[in-house]
């Protein structure tokens, strides 16, 4: 039993956010049965992204409702509140959060009382001063950006088939990639292999008509799997025709023309940016210990450094490997360990509670599985080096496995065994995004472009 009533906050609903309330309802069934514990999850959206299958989705091959699992009815047993925390001011236990309702009110946003905080709320792309970068480019984080990239594909290969104007089509068979981490090479090459089987379907749009661009700034990409993995990923993306630039940066895409730091010019209407994160802007808005890189100071308990009743995990947390070789060696924020830590987390807040000794969160780093497109892959496990269709194996079941509840592994699975059976889909949807112009212009109105109360399209 809990030595007195708790009532906990989670801020975030991702991977640590969403596991760690899971984990935190489950040792603490009874006593939220009585009373004696309360479980509050704040997060910006009423689902847990599971962003590993963003490419997939963008490809078509999973349907983007299954890459999302809803809160409510994974945490049932929690109060969920949808919104944005603003401010943490753990001196006095309370959380600012802005919902929908509170703009609706006109207010600055309502508080949250805790006793004990986990801090969750996950990264958010880092972007550099580069021009046209905000106006031009898109991300590719969430699902909403996943599912609207893929429309965009689409719609530029219908743009480049029904047009005369030659400097149009190349603008529009243009799509340049910046940033050679997991998001951005496996989002390249899953469109890609996408876009080259659409063009079966287009009278005047062949593979060899698309420039496929991928700028990373170091001299190496996907380093996760390893130099040797890395180097095969290079010569197996440039099989296919596809530009990959090291050691290059983008200086510009101003006026849709992308500049890059070797004076190359491309005139293009896509410009996917995957180029790294940042921890998200709440963590400066509170008065919590931060490293140098803006990250939570954590232990090995995963308790916030010198802090009582706080907690944090993930992307937010600078948590040190207690596993690793060199000293002062930190956890690297990816979904891998944010999976383990959250099981830990979550034990560890349910120990402090009833007063017993913490765990030490330890995970030795397994290795990475990486899809490069449809029965293409790279993969280092425990060492052992793997490519082409084992490697997009691995990647494939790694993942179902690691997918959140029974429902969405056995719709993944579906999806996967029906793609395997029946074409591609290659329709876009892009009108999604702006589902009122239609009854606008027939109301006599101008349609609008800018969706309101909708910063995230409609996906």
């Amino acid at each position: 039993m809990v030595k007195e009533r708790a009532r906990i906050l989670v801020v975030g609903g991702g991977y640590v956010g969403m596991y760690t309330a899971l984990r935190l309802q489950r040792r603490l069934k009874r006593e939220l049965g009585r009373g004696e514990a309360e479980i509050t999850v704040v997060t910006p959206d009423p689902y847990m992204t599971y962003q590993p299958f963003l490419p997939e989705a963008a490809a078509g091959a999973i349907s983007p409702r299954h890459v999302v699992v809803p809160l409510r009815r994974v945490l049932d047993r929690c109060r969920v509140v949808i919104g944005e925390a603003t401010a943490v001011d753990h001196a006095a236990r309370t959380a600012t959060v802005r919902t929908s309702a509170t703009e609706e009110e006109g207010t600055d946003g309502r508080r949250i009382e805790y006793d004990e905080l986990v801090l969750a709320p996950g990264s958010v792309a880092r972007t550099l001063p580069i021009p046209g970068l905000a106006d031009h480019a898109i991300g590719f984080k969430t699902v909403e950006e996943a599912i609207g990239l893929r429309n965009h594909v689409l719609e530029q290969m219908d743009i480049a088939s029904s047009t005369r104007d030659p400097a149009v089509r190349d603008a529009a068979l243009t799509f340049v990639f910046v940033g050679g981490g997991y998001a951005g090479t496996e989002a390249l090459g899953e469109l890609e292999d996408m876009a080259r089987y659409a063009t079966r379907y287009y009278h005047n749009v062949r593979p060899e008509d698309m420039k496929w661009i991928l700028v990373e700034a170091s001299d190496r990409i996907l380093p996760e799997v390893g130099e040797e993995m890395g180097r095969y990923t290079v010569t197996e993306l440039r099989r296919r025709n596809i530009d990959v630039r090291l050691e290059t940066r983008l200086e510009s895409c101003a006026d849709r023309v992308a500049v890059l730091s070797d004076g190359s010019r491309f005139p293009t209407r896509t410009v996917v940016w995957t180029a790294g994160v940042k921890p998200h802007p709440v963590l400066a808005a509170t008065d919590l210990p931060l490293n140098e890189r803006g990250r939570l100071r954590c232990t090995a308990e995963l308790a916030v450094q010198g802090v009582p009743h706080a907690w944090a995990a993930g992307d937010a947390a600078a948590v040190p490997d207690v596993t690793a070789r060199e000293e002062g060696r930190e956890c690297a924020p990816n979904a891998q360990h944010a999976l383990r830590q959250a099981r830990v987390l979550g034990d560890n807040v349910v120990h402090s509670l009833r007063g017993e000794p913490l765990e030490t969160y330890a995970h030795k780093y397994a290795g990475s599985v990486a899809s490069l497109g449809l029965h293409k892959g790279v993969a280092q496990i425990y060492g052992r080096k793997l490519k082409g269709y084992p490697a997009w194996f691995m990647h494939r079941t790694y993942h179902l496995s690691r997918v959140p509840t029974f429902n969405r592994k056995a719709r993944v699975a579906a999806e996967w065994t029906l793609a395997g059976l029946f074409k591609r889909e290659i329709v876009s949807l892009g009108s999604l995004e702006h589902p009122r112009a239609e009854f606008e212009l027939a109301a006599g109105g101008k349609p609008s472009h800018d969706p309101p109360h909708n910063p995230k399209g409609s996906s």
